[in-house]
């Protein structure tokens, strides 16, 4: 990555190719991952991009049937109010939401996306308390007191999707 980098700063691939300006600087001359510090806790993989349902089971079907994929069981997780479906991708997977009850949250999502839709993103992290402490001092609201033990077992937490630019984040702790 550094070659491109030296040769975009100097502007010689630039001229070259007579693309850009000799002397014209880009924004990527700059580093794209900056370190943040002496954090206690780490951000890690996406773990899951959740999609609620309005039919699990064509839904399901789609995945496993149509598409070939390798997909689990439909597990209820009364305590988030949910049936769960994960479909496997190699290196993440695709979590199929559908109600678990009247009062479930993905039933209100489902009430104003009919067809259902994506849902929220979930990134591991390796100290979820860590993480909480941090993220509200930060001033980012966590949408529970305590972590709940998710879809693998896991504590997991979900951010507000008014502090994460529009979209619902879920912690889970790896």
């Amino acid at each position: 990555m550094a070659a491109p980098v030296f040769w975009l700063q100097t502007g010689l691939l630039c001229r070259v190719h007579g693309l850009c300006q000799a002397k014209r600087n880009i924004a990527f001359s700059q580093p794209v991952i900056q370190k943040i510090g002496n954090s206690l806790w780490k951000l890690g993989r996406l773990n899951h991009v959740a999609i609620a349902v309005p039919d699990l089971e064509k839904a399901r079907s789609l995945y496993e049937i149509i598409l070939g994929a390798q997909v689990s069981e439909t597990v209820p997780l009364p305590e988030h109010g949910v049936y769960t479906v994960f479909v496997e991708l190699g290196n993440t997977k695709l979590e199929l939401l559908h109600p678990l009850g009247q009062n479930s949250p993905i039933s209100g999502f489902l009430q104003k996306n009919k067809a259902g839709g994506l849902h929220h993103i979930c990134i591991e992290v390796d100290n979820i308390k860590a993480a909480m402490a941090s993220l509200k001092e930060k001033k980012i609201k966590i949408l529970s007191e305590e972590p709940k033990i998710g879809a693998h077992g896991k504590p997991v937490v979900f951010l507000h999707p008014k502090d994460c630019d529009g979209v619902l984040v879920e912690l889970e702790e790896a």
